[in-house]
């Protein structure tokens, strides 16, 4: 029936690069950003000799949640770790939130699902039901009705805190959630920090079928953290375990690259496509396999031998011919392959050997990669929610971003030891 639909339905002409959902900071002209008056005025008055550096930890996780949605009493707390390792922005992007069927491709957004795990996310960041402005818990969404957007009150210190703001642990808001079909990441940043967030814009790029629908593809999101830009890009490419499939892989990587270009601006400084940033973090089922036979595999699972498998992971061996990410990096990999189980199950698809079953030979399809200076990776690691086929993975890492210190004077009077001056050019 694909083909039949896919022809009966004419070819959308891009995927809306516009009209994410962020919680809005009071008094904010729109969810792009602050008003171009206050960016303008900001901008005037930063001198090069009066920047400083800080860093922030930035908490990253890819995971394809199989076309499941998630159960009401599903608990995140110990995928994003909050108690042990408490992030300053938590990136999180899905797969396959919904069903990759052909409703869900060529008909109109399904949002529900992605506001639920807004909801959830919401929840575990500040361990509080998400609620409205009048203090309501949200009502469930209708068919066919628009993403709601929830904001939580901006409790803002004055001063930056790396762990409590006032005696409490301070509230975390959305700065950018967007959904293309069943690819969904979500921004957040703790609410002290809110107010230096700017310039957020999404670009979205389907690599699908006919290779424009957003089956498969990325949503990228961009904004700015003080002085310094931020690009993560969130992606599902091209599946297959064939020989041969990872050109299809490689191939969606650049188009991705080439095609990805944010909403201009009247600042024409603004960066516009992936590589002009200064972070910059790849996540999402990339789908590269491990180019070895099935039964091989299957062994060097079993014995954790983590490196023989490495050694033939298709994605290290593109980046090593130069095929595909050049220049990016990736963190040692010490964990099992994430693809593919049974659902609810700690067991490899195919193991059970039952009668007419596609065997498929497990894979490091999830990955997170990043690209240039100033990004410090702490740790790289699966989680073990069985809720998919996939395990997601995360990510940590200190970024360097650049301050104002015209803007920050009261700030490095009492935090110096967490700034480093940057030299003047």
């Amino acid at each position: 029936m694909w083909p039949r639909f896919a022809a009966s339905k004419p070819p959308r002409r891009a995927y809306r690069n516009h009209g994410f959902v962020s919680d809005q900071l009071e008094g904010e002209a729109d969810t792009a950003g602050r008003s171009p008056g206050l960016s303008r005025m900001v901008s005037e008055t930063i001198r090069r000799d009066d920047i400083f550096k800080e860093k922030y930890r930035i908490f990253v996780s890819t995971w394809n949640a199989g076309g499941v949605a998630p159960p009401e009493d599903l608990s995140l707390e110990d995928w994003l770790d909050t108690s042990h390792n408490p992030c300053d922005i938590y990136v999180l992007g899905f797969q396959e939130i919904v069903p990759l069927n052909a409703g869900n491709v060529f008909g109109p957004e399904n949002v529900r699902v992605s506001s639920k795990w807004n909801a959830l996310i919401r929840a575990s960041l500040n361990k509080i039901p998400s609620i409205d402005v009048a203090g309501k818990l949200p009502e469930k969404e209708k068919p066919g009705e628009k993403q709601k957007v929830y904001p939580v009150k901006d409790q803002d210190s004055g001063l930056f805190s790396a762990g409590k703001v006032d005696g409490k642990r301070p509230e975390f808001q959305c700065v950018v959630s967007k959904q293309m079909v069943g690819i969904f990441i979500t921004v957040w940043v703790r609410s002290d920090l809110r107010r230096h967030v700017r310039n957020a814009s999404v670009s979205c790029v389907g690599c699908g079928i006919m290779g424009i629908f957003g089956n498969k593809g990325s949503v990228s999101v961009r904004f700015h953290l003080h002085q310094t830009s931020f690009c993560f890009v969130c992606t599902h490419l091209a599946s297959g375990g064939k020989e041969g499939d990872e050109i299809h892989r490689n191939s969606d990587a650049s188009e991705i690259l080439s095609r990805t270009s944010f909403t201009p601006s009247s600042n024409p400084n603004l960066p516009k496509k992936i590589l002009e940033h200064d972070r910059i973090v790849w996540l999402g089922d990339l789908n590269y396999r491990i180019s070895l036979t099935d039964s091989e595999t299957r062994l060097l699972v079993e014995r954790g031998d983590w490196k023989s498998l490495h050694e033939n992971d298709q994605l290290r061996v593109e980046m090593g011919e130069g095929r595909v990410f050049e220049g990016w990096k990736e963190g040692r990999i010490d964990f099992a392959p994430t693809y593919k189980y049974y659902p609810f199950s700690d067991s490899y698809f195919g193991s059970n050997s039952k009668m007419g079953e596609k065997r498929r030979a497990p894979a490091w399809c999830d990955r997170i990669l990043r690209y240039g200076e100033g990004l410090e990776q702490k740790c790289y690691e699966r989680g073990e929610s069985r809720l998919s086929d996939h395990r997601p993975v995360r990510a940590t890492f200190m970024a360097d971003v650049e301050v104002s210190g015209g803007r920050k004077a009261l700030e490095s009077l009492f935090l110096s030891l967490r700034y480093e001056r940057v030299p003047s050019m």
